[in-house]
């Protein structure tokens, strides 16, 4: 079923339920790396664009000038991300895209941007696409495209200096730097997420440099429920709550 949502920020989003709905991993990645003035931005394996809306609507709060581009493999997500763009009047700002990952240089060019952010399919996978892969396996699992293919579309886009940033899962983290290396995308920030503070982290906030010197900075680690089961404080403002 295809529903709009009130994002609670000016913003509106179409999403259906039958597929893939956004989660908060999306929502702390738009809001990791800090915008620059000028940015032109590729969001890889963007869904229904979630990431893209919540940036641009981070860059219009600063007054920055933002330029957002959403590259989504599947094309009834494509068109929901630029049926939410066309709702929230957004098309100077903001551009859906359908196409493959592993085609996002021959489809851009290199260094066309100077940040790339990615929420990629979490669940490694060894086989290709089946034909009964669906829109929500797709999302979770690496059926479509892997972790290298992500990250050297990510390398292969971005402008000398310019920044990848990237969620994950934290039992991938080894094999994430590994790949980074790979591709000259030096790791330089880096945060765990926690979702009860004496719990194991289940998500990280990954920022990289291509071409970058070798220094890695680790973010206090970011607590995403109080004890009692509600949003933090921190979480709270990052959804514009508090």
């Amino acid at each position: 079923m295809i529903r709009l949502d009130d994002l609670e920020n000016g913003y509106f989003i179409y999403q259906d339920t039958e597929a893939f709905c956004f989660g908060i991993d999306a929502v702390l990645l738009s809001h990791y790396p800090a915008l620059r003035e000028g940015d032109r931005v590729c969001d890889l394996c963007s869904g229904n664009g979630i990431i893209p809306l919540l940036i641009d609507n981070t860059a219009k709060k600063t007054g920055r000038n933002v330029r957002i581009t959403g590259l989504e493999l599947q094309q009834p997500m494509a068109d929901l991300f630029a049926r939410s763009v066309t709702y929230n009047h957004l098309e100077d700002t903001l551009t859906a895209v359908c196409g493959d990952v592993k085609e996002a240089r021959a489809l851009f060019g290199p260094a066309s941007f100077s940040l790339v952010t990615c929420n990629p399919p979490y669940i490694a996978s060894g086989s290709g696409l089946t034909a009964d892969a669906d829109m929500r396996k797709i999302a979770r699992h690496e059926i479509a495209c892997t972790l290298e293919d992500v990250i050297s579309a990510a390398a292969g886009i971005l402008k000398e200096k310019g920044r990848f940033a990237m969620v994950h899962r934290p039992g991938r983290l080894a094999e994430i730097f590994h790949l980074l290396h790979k591709y000259r995308l030096e790791p330089k920030r880096m945060r765990l997420v926690h979702p009860y503070a004496d719990k194991s982290p289940n998500m990280i906030l990954i920022e990289a440099v291509r071409g970058g010197g070798a220094q890695l900075n680790i973010d206090p680690p970011l607590t995403v429920y109080n004890a009692d089961g509600t949003y933090t404080d921190e979480v709270l403002r990052i959804y514009g709550k508090i």
